[in-house]
């Protein structure tokens, strides 16, 4: 098939890498991938497609005029049979350039948990699909009234096992806690994730502090890039934490990270899946995360994770120190929730249900 991605992002958070596992898969199992985005975008880099593939637009907004007649012409050329947007903004644009080439189908995937609007109803009355990322997703696009109830297909996300399996038979800890300049004796804490204020890691920031007064050993890491940083390095300040506590940016192999935690937080305060918390689970790792929707669907509390209320800085504090305190009861988690990531929520199976409404 002939593929058109199409993306506004201007950072990469989960939807981008969602974009770029499954197109990645698309092309490995031979399909013809084109990927449209804004200029700078931070995508292409993570994609095996040629620079010839990919299509730079303005992508200002859901009424860009001229990016929307450029996809069109771009669909029509090329002779593209799907095309899958990813952003809100972006359904208009792509439902026009399907609605102008009666041969394309128009495909879009709901990322996020915040409602649509009167707009979309029009732009996605077309839409042959629209993929929830999760059951929570697909409820809330029920309850817009948006999109009927044949359009929605609900496809969990998917991550490249495989990836996180060889990182954890090859991962030397020493080695990669000496490389990152942590003590190799040290218990290690840590979450990834944008840093905005929805992602709630002010509150991880307090934990931490509960958490370094029962083990001083602990050393602490926040891996992303976000607007709200200083506010956060700020934080780490008043509380006392500088000397423990680190901020790493943007990570390419953040798989080696998740091996070397001892436990994983996410303490955010909506997650439509919890992409990074799979990540977690499939590296090994044992993971407190607060009971979102997304985190609800992912984790069996007690069983492959440990759900604390959104915001409830104690209680992320009192989980991770009782994983830290009980090695054994904390390997059992880690082991069970790698089983469970491998079995339920695998690229593969994610790349299949995609390509099955491709073909819907």
């Amino acid at each position: 098939m002939k593929i058109l991605q199409i993306s506004s992002a201007s950072s990469f958070g989960g939807g981008e890498r969602y974009l770029a596992d499954l197109t990645n898969a698309l092309v490995d199992r031979g399909h013809d991938l084109y990927v449209a985005v804004r200029p700078h975008s931070p995508i292409p880099r993570h994609l095996h497609v040629s620079p010839d593939r990919v299509l730079t637009l303005p992508l200002r907004n859901a009424l860009d005029v001229r990016s929307a007649h450029e996809l069109e012409r771009f669909v029509r050329r090329n002779e593209i049979e799907i095309v899958h947007a990813h952003m809100a903004r972006d359904y208009s644009l792509a439902s026009y350039a399907a609605r102008r080439n009666p041969k394309t189908k128009f495909i879009a995937t709901r990322h996020v948990l915040f409602q649509l609007n009167r707009l979309h109803r029009h732009t996605l009355a077309r839409a042959t699909r629209v993929i929830a990322v999760s059951n929570a997703v697909a409820q809330e696009l029920r309850a817009s009234g948006v999109v009927s109830e044949r359009q929605i297909a609900v496809i969990p996300n998917g991550i490249d096992v495989e990836r996180f399996i060889c990182a954890r038979a090859s991962f030397d800890r020493v080695q990669f806690l000496r490389s990152m300049g942590l003590p190799v004796d040290c218990l290690l804490v840590g979450s990834i994730g944008e840093l905005r204020t929805l992602k709630r890691h002010d509150d991880f920031i307090r934990a931490a502090a509960i958490v370094a007064a029962r083990f001083p050993e602990t050393q602490f890491v926040l891996a992303g890039l976000g607007e709200v940083r200083k506010q956060l390095e700020a934080l780490v300040n008043e509380l006392g934490l500088s000397k423990r506590f680190h901020f790493l940016g943007w990570l390419d192999d953040a798989e080696k990270l998740l091996c070397a935690m001892d436990v994983f937080v996410s303490a955010s305060e909506t997650e439509s899946f919890g992409l990074a918390i799979v990540e977690a689970m499939a590296a090994g790792t044992a993971v407190v995360a607060t009971a979102t929707e997304g985190a609800k669907e992912v984790i069996q509390d007690q069983q492959t994770g440990l759900l604390v209320p959104i915001g409830n800085v104690e209680q992320i504090a009192g989980s991770v120190i009782n994983l830290l305190s009980d090695p054994d009861h904390r390997r059992t988690i880690a082991t069970q929730s790698a089983q469970s990531a491998a079995k339920k929520f695998s690229l593969t199976r994610m790349v299949d249900e995609v390509i099955t409404a491709y073909r819907s």
